[in-house]
């Protein structure tokens, strides 16, 4: 067991170091992008979000030919009174249709919203998300430069509650510690599929040759799973570092952290087998060296110093919160009592998000 422990934080410092030199990052370029773009918002009880998530679309630049589309899915708060203020000629409001069987409602959500969609650049965003004024422009430019379908800009996590603090910053360290980005750039198996639909661009005839939405109409994880139909269908494309053009504040307090977690960990391994297996490895790679550490074995502690370097490395890069990095192995464990509620949930069909059964 020491030596699987050894060899996993082996793999997770190298990974690390290699792509704390090398990952990509969206660089400010002041190229116009001439192509017509339509940045697809979904909302659902978005009110405390709708006003900002707007202002920042509404300010992008060096696009010639621009469009915002917003769909109210439902909402219950008052969303859609905000939205239909909205006075700007680049702007389309959709209200949802009911949601059909078979489908999840931020699926069908964004479905509705490309169906409506012609230009040649699919730009999706969640509500939460901020935008720099070329955050769409500067993606689009590299996307283009490395003639790929699609691009998966990572915004900047803030975490302001404590437990946000502890587990977000591990979305970033999972994806950076765990494969070796640029040398899969061109790669066209799905296992190496990382991508996050918090900003997410895609031309829109890929988009389509991949079955949009309707092929993935049922997925939890629809970033990962359209990333993959993308991949299936010949695309080429990568996860980069956004954190410079973009920031997303995915959870403002504890109570729905643990409900977004829940919702999604059960599938984010491929399934109960993956996810145990996942579970596995995060407690031999992080948690069994912490405790071989706090024994005195000089291997342990050299470990959990190369997993602090590794969290220190990634925050560096990614300007995520540095704060929980010496807790790694504590956040580690928060994170597998995470999977294990998500696995459970979803087998007693208890799983909900925003009111909708998962």
């Amino acid at each position: 067991m020491d030596q699987l422990s050894q060899a996993l934080i082996t793999f997770v410092l190298l990974f690390s170091i290699f792509n704390f030199f090398t990952v990509r990052s969206i660089k400010l370029t002041g190229i116009p992008i001439p192509e017509s773009v339509a940045l697809l918002i979904p909302m659902r009880n978005e009110i405390a979000n709708a006003e900002s998530v707007l202002t920042t679309a509404f300010a992008q630049v060096q696009l010639d030919n621009f469009k915002v589309r917003v769909i109210d899915d439902g909402s219950t708060d008052g969303t859609d009174e905000i939205l239909r203020k909205v006075k700007d000629e680049r702007f389309e409001f959709i209200s949802s249709t009911p949601l059909p069987e078979g489908w999840l409602g931020k699926n069908y959500a964004l479905h509705q919203l490309a169906s409506t969609s012609s230009e040649e650049f699919l730009v999706f965003i969640d509500a939460d998300v901020r935008l720099e004024k070329s955050a769409i422009a500067d993606s689009i430019a590299l996307l283009k430069k490395q003639g790929w379908d699609y691009i998966s800009p990572y915004p900047r996590q803030i975490a302001r509650v404590p437990l946000a603090k502890l587990v977000q910053p591990l979305l970033q360290w999972s994806w950076f510690a765990s494969l070796p980005l640029r040398l899969i750039e061109l790669s066209k198996s799905k296992s190496t599929v990382v991508a996050n639909g918090q900003f997410f661009i895609v031309r829109n005839k890929s988009y389509q040759r991949a079955g949009g939405h309707i092929a993935i109409k049922s997925e939890v994880l629809d970033d990962m799973e359209l990333a993959r139909s993308l991949r299936r269908t010949g695309g080429l494309g990568s996860v980069v570092d956004g954190s410079k053009i973009a920031t997303c504040e995915m959870y403002q307090d504890s109570e729905s952290l643990i409900a977004g977690y829940s919702k999604s960990q059960w599938r984010a391994f491929g399934g109960t087998f993956g996810a145990l297996v996942a579970i596995c490895i995060l407690f031999f790679s992080s948690i069994y060296p912490a405790l071989n550490a706090l024994r005195g074995e000089t291997w342990g502690i050299y470990g959990y110093f190369a997993l602090f370097l590794s969290r220190l490395l990634v925050a560096a890069r990614t300007r995520s919160t540095i704060v929980s990095a010496p807790l790694h192995p504590i956040a580690i464990v928060v994170w597998i009592g995470l999977i294990i509620r998500s696995l459970v949930y979803k087998r007693s069909g208890k799983l909900q998000w925003r009111g909708r059964k998962i």
